[in-house]
């Protein structure tokens, strides 16, 4: 071997050798998986034919980049009839959307309220399928509805909530208004 190859041998090694450890740091590298964008005092209005149907309030919205978003302060939607007038609303203290699924889930306390019957719906999840116009949920239910008040576990309801069923009733006790 000459002084030549022996030189370019080494050179060689040294580059693997290099390469080697920027693979090593690369591959040691921690990956962000943390929200890419983060929008403050949200508010997003969805119409159809110049008639807004639904307008979402949230304080903090995080979108992730695969299309996943996150609202940990909480989040408020406005749902419209189809002539444009406000119908129902829904409140929750946390959500999020999931993208791949076409949900949202709102978890804390969760209040759903017709504005026409004045029927009132509280949980502790409830998943809304926004193409299907549907609100679920398996979780406890309580619904405040013409003087009573409807228990029961597990409910599918019309994201204006207008008509809904309780999968697992467990009673309807008589209230007075006052009392809430």
């Amino acid at each position: 071997m000459s002084f030549k190859d022996l030189v370019l041998l080494v050179v060689l090694l040294f580059c693997l050798v290099s390469c080697d450890e920027k693979v090593q740091e690369i591959l040691e590298e921690e990956v962000y998986d943390g929200p890419k964008i983060e929008m403050r005092d949200v508010k997003t209005l969805f119409s159809d034919s110049a008639i807004i149907r639904l307008k979402l309030m949230a304080p903090l919205q995080q979108v992730f980049d695969n299309g996943d978003e996150n609202f940990p302060e909480g989040l408020n939607l406005e749902i419209y009839d189809q002539d444009g007038t406000l119908n129902a609303t829904f409140r929750s203290d946390r959500a999020k959307k999931v993208e791949a699924e076409n949900y949202y889930l709102g978890e804390g306390n969760v209040v759903v309220k017709n504005l026409q019957n004045g029927d009132e719906l509280n949980t502790e999840e409830l998943f809304w399928y926004q193409a299907e116009g549907l609100f679920k949920t398996e979780k406890f239910v309580t619904i405040k509805s013409e003087g009573e008040l409807h228990t029961g576990e597990g409910l599918e309801a019309t994201q204006d909530f207008d008509y809904y069923t309780i999968k697992k009733p467990t009673g309807t006790i008589p209230i007075e208004d006052e009392a809430f």
